[in-house]
């Protein structure tokens, strides 16, 4: 069989499987309030943004300069434009070259190809369809040789490292221009697939001596909590390796004691968790405005260009925007790499604090520069990969112990588990493959969420 015949068939698959799920506000779409023909949960309805609390609402809405039925729509269109954006990066395969949403309620999700055959299909799916020259594989590629010669060497002048879809390069933010050019010189990256960006900023973690909510390491450094987990019968959070290293001891905000660091990475990665004693039990909320409990329901990750909210100890919620995932950034203790790159402001003490899209988990605050009175940029270590590195569970449901996983149904999907795009399970006699990064969870069996999963 020809390539370009399977390739349209696949594409029709998904624009079959995504009309349905578009809704108010992107080109093409359908109403909000349209379901599948099978009447299986919308994204929206699966990623719970009617979950999301009115502390998260208002700080979009001061963040972003949006109203409340702004907000809650733009939740709302991130949702189903994410599994939109999956499904055609499914289908489009290596001609694939990212995807990004724009608009005040993100009513216009843009894909790239580097094929202007896919141009019909993906506009018929509801999205803008642009051709570029290079796939996402390849600027992948490219930032990964490009984090290899960075190690060993001092990149402090060129601190961050992102694949940038919107221009479809491998873009090097440097104080110093030439560092970043002798870092693509070593790299063997291509001038034509290369941007440099002069930067004043020069990233640090944001852990503080002074003082999610607080917690203190070893009795003076102060971080925030991340997200609360289980690992089996053990409860505990997630949070941010740079805030303490294995065995260091933490307190609470009240300075009662808490738990151990169980595990810590950084540099390479910034990713940590502790576990916690029998007086502290795991909630699935994050705290909000005025101490308001903020739900999370999952751990979905958001597409770039979706709105963004970080709590934590120093400045409490702020919203803003994702501008890049797999980010590679230097800071005065060494480089880490596979990071999101945001417009939410932090200061230090925030570090490993909470960023939630909606009711999704994202990450844990890392670094970054400027502050919440000027505006600054931030960047948060994933929440998926620091789960499955550690084998935790976010917490979802109740409030007391860990969640049981549900029984299997004859197949190899379990919940639990962190599934990555393009991964495949089978379920009830059935393979599916994954379409959105999460950690799967009961009720969120492939059948039951074509956001997150197709039939393969």
């Amino acid at each position: 069989m020809p390539h370009r015949y399977r390739h349209s068939r696949a594409m029709g698959a998904a624009v079959a499987a995504t009309a349905a799920l578009l809704v108010a506000g992107l080109s093409g779409s359908a109403s909000a309030g349209t379901a599948p023909a099978d009447s299986a949960p919308t994204a929206a309805e699966t990623l719970r943004t009617d979950a999301a609390p009115v502390a998260l609402l208002s700080a979009m809405q001061r963040d972003l300069g949006l109203d409340r039925q702004q907000a809650e729509r733009r939740l709302v269109n991130e949702a189903e434009a994410g599994a939109t954006a999956a499904r055609l990066r499914a289908a489009l395969g290596g001609d694939y070259a990212g995807a990004w949403l724009r608009g005040a309620e993100s009513g216009t999700l843009t894909v790239a190809t580097t094929d202007a055959d896919d141009v019909a299909a993906i506009e018929a799916a509801g999205a803008a369809a642009t051709v570029v020259r290079h796939s996402l594989a390849d600027l992948d590629a490219a930032k990964s040789r490009l984090d290899r010669a960075a190690t060993g060497r001092d990149t402090t002048d060129a601190p961050v490292r992102y694949v940038d879809v919107r221009t479809n390069t491998v873009t090097v933010q440097a104080v110093r221009p030439s560092a970043a050019h002798a870092l693509l010189d070593a790299a063997g990256v291509d001038a034509g697939l290369a941007r440099v960006e002069k930067t004043a900023e020069r990233p640090r973690p944001l852990y503080d001596l002074r003082g999610g909510e607080a917690y203190y390491i070893n009795n003076s450094g102060r971080c925030s909590i991340g997200f609360p987990v289980t690992k089996g019968t053990q409860q505990g959070f997630a949070t941010a390796g740079h805030c303490g290293r294995t065995g260091a001891s933490t307190s609470g905000a009240n300075r009662v004691a808490q738990g151990t660091f169980q595990g810590s990475v950084f540099p390479g990665r910034d990713m940590a968790w502790v576990a916690t004693n029998s007086q502290w039990t795991a909630t699935p909320y994050v705290s909000g405005a005025g101490g308001r409990n903020v739900q999370v329901t999952g751990s979905t990750q958001a597409p770039v260009g979706a709105s963004v909210c970080r709590s934590g100890s120093t400045t409490g919620w702020h919203c803003g925007t994702i501008q890049q995932h797999n980010t590679s950034v230097t800071y005065p203790e060494g480089t880490i790499s596979g990071v999101t790159r945001t417009t939410v402001c932090a200061e230090p003490g925030d570090s490993g604090g909470s960023y939630i899209s909606g009711s999704q988990a994202q990450g844990v605050t890392s670094g970054g520069s400027g502050d919440c009175r000027s505006g600054g940029t931030t960047f948060h270590q994933p929440i998926n990969p620091l789960l499955q590195n550690y084998g935790l569970t976010l917490k979802t449901t109740g409030g007391g112990g860990p969640e049981e996983p549900p029984p299997g149904e004859g197949g190899t999907w379990a919940a639990g588990t962190v599934y990555q795009p393009g991964a495949t399970v089978t379920y009830g006699g059935a393979t599916y493959r994954c379409l959105q990064g999460h950690q799967a969870q009961q009720g969120w069996e492939p059948p039951n969420v074509p956001a997150l999963w197709q039939r393969a």
